[in-house]
């Protein structure tokens, strides 16, 4: 600022002033000069003072009097600033230097150039891919590296086609089994093979380097009849499957036997599906059908332990049974018949059937009251009857079987059951079995058998346990829960099965006919299929496609009455001689309702046996068999008129020819 003197009088001795300046022009006052007066008020002013020369403080300034700040000085810095911080260089200042204009462009012209070089690579990488195929490139081996989409599709086509049609093998411990390509719906797809290696334009970065780096193996698109190809693997694994064998605990002539835990095998279907589809075409020799062990729950410790805290107590003596002031000893021959200890929960726990427990339960206690009798239906002369049930006075299996199962482990005094008798109604009444309307024979069928004594043996006993049985309406008879398992103490003996796709020797030999023979005619009644599963390979006394193999706690062979009547099931066999056949026989007693026809279709998909050894002690000689695919119709009438179709395909594996012995 400019400061104007009014009343100038130079210093005395000033000689150098001019004389003659008597008068002084005053000139216009200019805007922001102050004019030098005897007071000047800074409170007049809102903005900077400039001075041509320092302004000299006379008087110290205390530091903690309060002073008012100017208001030029408040609109340079912020609330709570202080002096130094207002005075501070600002970061702002030199951000906003460094951010000039020439700066900021050169940056957004090297991002727009980046962006343009990145985009016109990306259109190249893009056309590229549809003009030639990636580096170090095969599709099922075929090499096709950096090869046009017309040349790759040439050289895949040159050596993969000729193998279309043929079959895929798989093989499992020596034994292999072919796989149809039209059987199971694989077929090839040339031109997806080409595109899923690459053969069109895409989008995916990736692909686009893919042209330059990396291995590429491709496999070829290959399509499959999903339900085609799992029916073929699923009878594939009915010849692999190894059954688990659990830890049990029986008690024939009341003596614990353990059966000891045994690991089974299971084919792992999804992955055998898999390995097919992927193996054709490009497989060079067979294929090992992927298997999953499956350990058993309980392992041999578990069933040691079971055996001396729970088996060797519950044979140890007579267990009491109070009923009132009545007091009666229940040997163990009476329960031991129907106790089992088996897997339940995976542990082993001991389990008391009551149907098993009735009877000696009943001999055992014959001073306590009378038994109940079931109502049940019989045929006489050739007409269904219904006979009366019957209650009873005692006590009730069901009840016994509970309080008993605690007690068995228990020693002195608390090895008793207190128990009150009571009326015991029948289970099926004479009302029950009236509401049946079981009146007619509605389905019979007979298998024959060469003679064998097991035969006799097994089928008769699996006769007489289903003989009798009583469906009531939307019930499902299943074979394995009514025969139960094959056990000695449950009345079988060793007999030929097969497993593994051979014969072997084991308890229940010849219940498969059994199956098979209540099959067709719960097939012929009209009955829901609800499980069936035709043996490995086909059996010629057997009717072709309707036939059936169980295997206790896996296999087994299960039909549903759809009706609104009660099913009796009648079975009985005629035993084979060494001069005559025998004869098991099945048939079905209820109220009409369908008439059934069955057709079958023509063989096809033939597949050939081959050979094998075996010196284990458990062979059996087997002829080779030859394997074939058969459809299986059924229809269903009602006045004569077809009211419903179904249709089951049965596949036979081939039977190797089968030489006990080593292999010369």
């Amino acid at each position: 600022m400019r400061v104007a003197d009014d009343d100038q009088h130079p210093p005395e001795g000033d000689e150098s002033r001019d004389s003659d300046a008597d008068e002084v022009d005053t000139p216009e006052r200019e805007p922001d000069v102050v004019e030098e007066s005897d007071e000047l008020d800074l409170d007049d002013f809102d903005g900077p003072v400039e001075v041509d020369e320092p302004i000299e403080v006379n008087e110290p300034v205390d530091a903690d009097e309060p002073f008012d700040v100017p208001a030029w000085f408040a609109s340079k810095s912020s609330p709570g600033d202080t002096a130094d911080e207002a005075f501070a260089p600002s970061s702002s200042t030199d951000e906003k230097a460094d951010e000039t204009p020439p700066n900021r462009r050169r940056r957004r012209q090297v991002l727009i150039g980046a962006l343009l070089v990145l985009g016109v690579l990306y259109i190249i990488g893009f056309v590229m891919t549809g003009l030639r195929m990636p580096a170090n490139a095969t599709i099922g081996g075929v090499d096709v590296s950096g090869q046009s989409p017309g040349d790759a599709k040439e050289a895949v086509d040159r050596v993969l086609s000729p193998r279309v049609g043929q079959e895929v093998v798989l093989e499992h411990e020596g034994k292999q089994f072919t796989v149809d390509p039209k059987a199971a719906g694989l077929t090839f797809d040339l031109d997806r093979s080409i595109e899923d290696a690459g053969g069109n334009h895409s989008l995916d970065p990736r692909t686009m380097v893919g042209l330059v780096f990396g291995t590429h193996d491709f496999d070829p698109a290959v399509d499959a009849d999903d339900d085609a190809l799992g029916g073929i693997v699923s009878a594939i694994a009915t010849t692999v499957n190894v059954e688990v064998v659990e830890a049990q605990i029986t008690f024939p002539k009341s003596k614990p036997t353990p059966r000891e835990p045994e690991a089974g095998l299971v084919v792992r279907k999804a992955d055998t599906v898999q390995a097919v589809i992927d193996g054709y075409l490009v497989a060079r020799g067979p294929i090992d059908v992927p298997t999953a062990v499956v350990d058993p729950a309980v392992d041999a410790d578990g069933l040691d332990q079971a055996m001396t805290e729970i088996a060797e107590p519950a044979v140890s003596g007579p267990v009491v049974i109070r009923v009132g002031e009545k007091k009666v000893n229940l040997p163990v021959s009476a329960y031991a018949p129907a106790l089992v200890v088996r897997v339940e929960d995976d542990e082993l726990q001991p389990h008391i059937d009551p149907e098993k427990l009735a009877k000696p339960l009943t001999d055992s206690t014959t001073g306590i009251g009378k038994k109940a009798v079931d109502a049940t239906v019989k045929v006489e002369n050739g007409k269904a009857v219904v006979v009366p049930g019957k209650e009873g006075v005692g006590l009730q299996p069901k009840e016994m079987a509970v309080n008993l199962v605690p007690a068995i482990t228990e020693t002195g005094d608390a090895r008793s059951v207190e128990i009150e008798a009571k009326v015991v109604d029948p289970e099926f009444t004479t009302e029950d079995a009236k509401k049946l309307k079981i009146k007619e024979k509605i389905s019979s069928f007979s298998t024959f058998f060469p003679y064998a004594e097991y035969r006799n043996v097994n089928q008769g006993r699996a006769a007489e346990l289903i003989d009798g049985t009583i469906l009531e309406p939307g019930e499902t008879f299943s074979l394995n829960d009514t025969v139960g398992e094959r056990t000695v103490a449950n009345g079988f003996t060793k007999g030929t099965v097969i497993n593994g796709g051979v014969f072997r020797e084991e308890l229940g030999g010849g219940v498969s006919q059994v199956a098979t023979t209540t099959y067709n005619a719960g097939f012929f009644g009209g009955m829901d299929d609800v499980e069936h599963h035709p043996h490995a390979f086909y059996i010629d006394r057997y009717p072709m496609g309707r036939e059936a193999t169980v295997y206790y706690g896996n296999l087994d062979m299960r039909f549903r009455n759809p009706t609104d009547y009660g099913v009796l099931i009648r079975a009985n066999v005629r035993p084979s001689t060494p001069g005559r056949q025998g004869e098991m026989h099945v048939e079905l007693w209820s109220t009409k309702v369908v008439d059934i026809k069955a057709g079958l279709s023509k063989k096809r998909n033939f597949r050939k046996p081959g050979k094998q050894y075996d010196d284990s002690d458990r062979c059996v000689p087997q002829g080779p068999i030859q394997g074939f695919d058969i459809d299986v119709h059924r229809a269903f009438l009602r006045d004569g008129k077809v009211v419903k179709r179904e249709t089951d395909t049965a596949v036979y594996q081939a039977a190797d020819h089968v030489i006990c012995g080593k292999k010369p």
